[in-house]
C-alpha cells in the first residue's frame, strides 16, 4: 500500500508546523493553560485565518477538500505542538456530522460560521459506560419541538463551545440536535482534564425547535463515520506526540552525563529507545492504514481499520510515554521539560473516544464476523 503523500500535502503540514514551532511554543502554551477561559481565541482566529477549520469540508462548500489524509497531516503537527484549541471537537467531530447530516440554508450557515472561526460545535456523544453500548439520552416531539433529556460525560471543549450536537435516540434510530450550550435546562459541570484541555459532563432536560435536528433520516451511519474519521484524526494527533516525546528522549540521552559518559551510550538504554522507536513506527503505520480506509466505503473495513489503529496507538502511547518518563529520571515530570505535558497528553488519549480495552474488544468481534 502507497503511504507517500503528495507535494501539496507535505508542504500543508511543513507549513502549519513552522507556524506553530514559532508562535505556540511550551512557554505560550503554558500562559493559555493559566488564563481562565483555557483556550486561545487568537490561535483560533489564526488558525482560521491558514484555512485549516475548513479543512475537511469539501469544496462545493467552501472548504479546502482536504479529507482525511490532509486532516491526518495536520493532526499530526496539532498534536506535535500539543494545541489545546478544539480542532478536533469543532474542525473534525462537529463539520463532519454537519457536512454529512445538515441540508440548505441550515447547512450553508453552519459551515460557514464554523470555518469562519466565529463558532465553535462540539459532538456530545459519551455517556457513561461502554463507548459501544447504545446511548440513552432520548429525544421526543412535544408541540412544536424536541425535548431532550439524558446526561452527556466528558465533553471536551464543551465550555467554549457555542453549540452541542447532541446524540440522542429518536424511536428505533438516532437523531443530532444543536443545542445552544447556554439554553434553559441545559447544565454543564466542567473541569480540566489531566492534559490540561477543557471538558464538561452535560445534563439536558431541554426543549429546542423543531428545525434544530440536523437531517431528518436516522443518523447512526453518519454518526458512524464521523466517529472514525475523529478516531483517526486522534491517532494521528497521538502519533505527533509520540514523535515528539521520542526525538527528546533521544536527544535527552545524548546530552546527559553520568560518570563521564553519555548515558545514551549505555547499551540497555539504547535498546529501550529501540523499542520505543518500534511501537512509534507500529502507530505510524496503524493510523496510516485507517486513514486508507477512511478513504473507502466499506463501512465494516473501515470500522477495523479504525479499532486496530486505536489499540495499537494507545499501546504505544502508554509503552512509550512511560520509558520517556523513566529516561528522563525526576527531571521527566516536571513542567519545565515537555516530556511531562506529552506523557499527559498520551494518558489522556488512550481512554478518549473508548479506550484501547474497549476497542479491542471491538476489534476481535469485528474480526470474527469478518471471517464468518
Amino acid at each position: 500500500m502507497d503511504f507517500s503523500f503528495t507535494d501539496e500535502q507535505q508542504l500543508l503540514q511543513d507549513s502549519i508546523r513552522r507556524y506553530l514551532e514559532t508562535s505556540y511554543t511550551l512557554e505560550h502554551r503554558a500562559g493559555i493553560l493559566a488564563s481562565e477561559a483555557g483556550w486561545s481565541a487568537t490561535t483560533w482566529a489564526e488558525l482560521a485565518e491558514l484555512g485549516l477549520l475548513a479543512l475537511d469540508i469539501d469544496e462545493a462548500d467552501g472548504g479546502i477538500g482536504a479529507g482525511p489524509v490532509g486532516t491526518m497531516l495536520v493532526a499530526q503537527a496539532i498534536g506535535a505542538a500539543l494545541l489545546v484549541e478544539p480542532f478536533h471537537s469543532s474542525a473534525v467531530l462537529a463539520t463532519r456530522l454537519i457536512s454529512a447530516l445538515a441540508q440548505g440554508a441550515q447547512r450553508e450557515q453552519l459551515l460557514g460560521a464554523l470555518t469562519s472561526g466565529d463558532v465553535i460545535a462540539v459532538f456530545a456523544h459519551d455517556e457513561d459506560g461502554d463507548w459501544f453500548a447504545p446511548r440513552s439520552t432520548v429525544a421526543t416531539r412535544e408541540g412544536d419541538g424536541w425535548r431532550l433529556q439524558g446526561w452527556k460525560s466528558c465533553v471536551y471543549h464543551a465550555p467554549m463551545a457555542r453549540w452541542l450536537l447532541v446524540s440522542a435516540r429518536v424511536g428505533d434510530g438516532v437523531g443530532v440536535f444543536m443545542v445552544d450550550r447556554e439554553a434553559a435546562g441545559v447544565a454543564l459541570r466542567d473541569y480540566r482534564t489531566i492534559d490540561g484541555m477543557r471538558a464538561a459532563d452535560v445534563e439536558l432536560d431541554v426543549m429546542v425547535a423543531v428545525d434544530s435536528r440536523l437531517g431528518d433520516a436516522d443518523a447512526s451511519e453518519a454518526i458512524d463515520e464521523a466517529l472514525d474519521r475523529g478516531i483517526t484524526a486522534l491517532c494521528a494527533d497521538a502519533l505527533g506526540v509520540l514523535d515528539r516525546v521520542l526525538a527528546a528522549t533521544v536527544q535527552y540521552a545524548r546530552d546527559r552525563v553520568q560518570f563521564g559518559t553519555a548515558i545514551g551510550r549505555l547499551q540497555a538504554l539504547q535498546h529501550r529507545m529501540a523499542d520505543m522507536y518500534m511501537q512509534v513506527e507500529q502507530a505510524r503505520s496503524m493510523t496510516y492504514l485507517a486513514t486508507s480506509a477512511c478513504l473507502q466505503s466499506d463501512a465494516h473495513a473501515r470500522r477495523e481499520a479504525v479499532s486496530g489503529a486505536k489499540v495499537v496507538v494507545g499501546q504505544a502511547a502508554r509503552k512509550v510515554g512511560q520509558e520517556a518518563v523513566q529516561l528522563h529520571g525526576g527531571m521527566g515530570m516536571t513542567d519545565e521539560l515537555d516530556v511531562s505535558h506529552c506523557f499527559k497528553r498520551l494518558l489522556a488519549f488512550e481512554l478518549r473516544m473508548g479506550g484501547t480495552d474497549e476497542h479491542l474488544a471491538h476489534y476481535r468481534g469485528l474480526v470474527h464476523s469478518h471471517a464468518a
